[in-house]
């Protein structure tokens, strides 16, 4: 089995995903746009919410 690369989000990310939830984009969609998993970003919302 492969090893997962695991990478945290930076503070930039953190930004942008802020600024594009207070704008109505979907989760899914801000997950396309910063090139991560919609499961990454589910669990940022999650945890800052």
């Amino acid at each position: 089995m492969e090893p997962r690369n695991h990478t945290h989000l930076s503070l930039e990310e953190r930004r942008q995903i802020h600024q594009l939830l207070s704008r109505k984009m979907p989760v899914v969609a801000i997950a396309q746009e910063l090139g991560r998993h919609r499961s990454t970003i589910f669990r940022e919302v999650q945890r800052n919410s």
